[in-house]
């Protein structure tokens, strides 16, 4: 079987919209794109460098495009990122379409069966950049096995958000963690079960 590992970029109050750049996602009208450019020191790109290691990708299909258009001509930046299979969550697209067949081995997916019987199958664990439906929706069907956040000490008020109001009750454990001279905190659980509930002090 293999993991959902969720990787993404997120300020204090829960946007994960546009980090990279300014016309990265301008939908619903967005204009903080960038937003965590500022915030770039040494230790966060080494950082970056582990979270970045070759895995097969699972993606919305806002984040595919965004992806499909710009890592293949910069491929240099993400060694093996043209090399591993992309999924794309979809129910417009399809294989033949020439943003899938223009990047190598990217297949697409149609709903969430196909994705609970991917995450079932063998082969390299799968990590989610971005793709804020997608996410609520794995978190949803609890599909989701780490959570990998960096954390940046910003406030937003608008953009998409990682938890909607749909996730299951679920409980995560810490497994590593990382605090950034610039104050990026790289934070990562995994899934530890059923939340419990009692009273402080006992």
């Amino acid at each position: 079987m293999r993991k959902i590992i969720v990787t993404t970029f997120l300020t204090l109050d829960g946007v994960m919209q546009a980090p990279g750049g300014p016309e990265e996602d301008t939908s619903g009208g967005f204009k903080y794109g960038g937003w965590s450019a500022p915030y770039s020191d040494e230790a966060s790109g080494k950082a970056m460098q582990e979270q970045m290691k070759p895995s097969d990708l699972l993606l919305g299909r806002k984040t595919f495009d965004i992806f499909a258009t710009y890592w293949p001509k910069h491929a240099s930046y993400w060694p093996g990122i043209n090399d591993v299979t992309k999924y794309v969550l979809s129910n417009t697209l399809k294989d033949t379409d020439p943003i899938v067949t223009g990047w190598n081995n990217s297949i697409v997916l149609q709903n969430i069966a196909e994705i609970q019987n991917l995450k079932n199958s063998d082969g390299a664990d799968l990590k989610v950049w971005g793709s804020s439906e997608l996410v609520q929706l794995l978190l949803k069907h609890d599909l989701v096995d780490e959570l990998w956040l960096k954390i940046y000490p910003v406030t937003l008020g608008e953009g998409k958000k990682l938890f909607g109001n749909d996730p299951i009750p679920a409980a995560f454990t810490l497994t590593e963690s990382l605090v950034t001279p610039s104050g990026v905190i790289f934070i990562n659980y995994k899934r530890a079960g059923e939340v419990k509930t009692g009273t402080i002090g006992e």
